[in-house]
C-alpha cells in the first residue's frame, strides 16, 4: 500500500494555519499558509473565505489571487494554491456555527455576480444552504458557471437537500457539522449525505468535530468514492497540538485542529482502511474539483 509520500494530498477546505488565515492575510501571509501546509505533506490547497461584507470577501479573494499568481512565477515546496472555497454568504443563520450570521445573504444571482465578478476562474466551491428561498435557482446558476455548489451551514430537511442536489449541488460541507442532524423520522441533510451515493461529503477528521463512532459510521455507510477528508484549519491551528478543540468566544468549535496529513494518519490509526483514506485525500478531491 502506498504511503502519504507517494500520493498528492489535497485539502479543499482550509482557512489558515499557524497564526494566519484568509480573514486578514496579505499576499505574503497567504503564501506563508501555503508553505506551512506544504511542510506538513499537503500538496495542494483550496483556501476557504469566511462570509463577510462583499467588499471584505473580495479583498480576501484578491489576496489569494495575488498569491496564486506569485506561485505560478516562483516554484517552491509550498502547497500549491489551486482555488477558493467561499463558505457563504448564502447560509442559514440558525446553523451559523462559528461564522458571523450578520453577514449572511439571501440567495440572489445579482449578489453572487457582485461577489465573484473577476474571480470566476479561481472560485472552485461555494457553500449554500439549500432550504433558503431562492437557493435552488442559485445552486443551478453556480453549477452552470462551472463552480461546485456545496450544501452546508443548513437546516435542510432530506427533501430540501434532495432539491438542492437535483438543482446541481455536488457536495456537502463538513458533514454533520453546522447542519440538521439525523432523526429517525427526518434524516435531514446529514442523512442525505450518507445515503446519496453520488454526492461528495467533506469530513473533518480531527478528534473534536465528530464522535469516533460517527466517523466509523461514515466510512462504513458512505460511498468511499465520495468521501473527502478536509482540515478546515484556522489560524489558531498549530500542527502537533491537538489537546483541545479550537473554539471561539462563544465556546463554539471554530475550525479544525489538524492538518490533512495528520487527520489521515489519525484515521488510519483508528483502523479505517488505508486505501480508502488515501483516496479521500487525493483521488476523490481531484474528481470533485474536475466535475467528475
Amino acid at each position: 500500500m502506498r504511503d502519504h509520500s507517494t500520493i498528492k494530498i489535497i485539502d479543499i477546505h482550509t482557512h489558515g494555519l499557524g497564526g494566519y488565515d484568509t480573514v486578514t492575510a496579505s499576499e505574503h501571509e497567504i503564501l506563508t499558509i501555503a508553505a506551512m501546509h506544504g511542510s506538513h505533506g499537503v500538496s495542494e490547497i483550496v483556501l476557504a473565505v469566511y462570509p463577510a461584507s462583499t467588499g471584505v470577501m473580495r479583498d480576501n479573494m484578491l489576496a489569494i489571487k495575488m498569491a496564486m499568481d506569485h506561485q505560478q512565477a516562483v516554484r517552491g515546496d509550498a502547497a500549491r494554491i489551486i482555488g477558493i472555497h467561499l463558505e457563504g454568504p448564502f447560509l442559514n443563520p440558525s446553523r451559523c456555527g462559528a461564522l458571523d450570521s450578520a453577514s449572511f445573504l439571501t440567495p440572489d444571482q445579482n449578489a453572487l455576480k457582485e461577489l465573484i465578478d473577476g474571480f470566476e476562474d479561481i472560485v472552485k466551491i461555494i457553500t449554500v444552504a439549500p432550504e433558503l428561498e431562492g437557493a435552488p435557482a442559485l445552486i443551478k446558476h453556480i453549477a452552470d458557471l462551472g463552480i461546485n455548489a456545496s450544501m452546508g451551514h443548513s437546516d435542510a430537511t432530506f427533501a430540501e437537500a434532495e432539491e438542492g442536489f437535483n438543482a446541481g449541488a455536488r457536495g456537502i460541507t463538513h458533514l454533520f457539522n453546522a447542519m440538521r442532524g439525523i432523526h429517525h423520522r427526518e434524516p435531514g441533510l446529514a442523512g442525505f449525505g450518507l445515503i446519496k451515493n453520488d454526492i461528495y461529503t467533506e469530513v473533518i477528521a480531527d478528534p473534536f468535530h465528530l464522535n469516533r463512532s460517527i466517523v466509523e459510521l461514515i466510512f462504513k455507510v458512505k460511498n468511499p468514492e465520495r468521501i473527502i477528508i478536509v482540515s478546515d484549519t484556522v489560524k489558531a491551528a498549530h500542527t502537533g497540538k491537538v489537546e483541545t478543540g479550537i473554539k471561539n468566544q462563544h465556546d463554539t468549535l471554530h475550525g479544525g485542529s489538524m492538518t490533512l496529513k495528520e487527520a489521515a494518519d489519525r484515521l488510519i490509526s483508528m483502523g479505517i482502511d488505508k486505501g480508502i483514506v488515501h483516496k479521500a485525500v487525493s483521488e476523490n478531491p481531484v474528481r470533485y474539483l474536475q466535475g467528475n
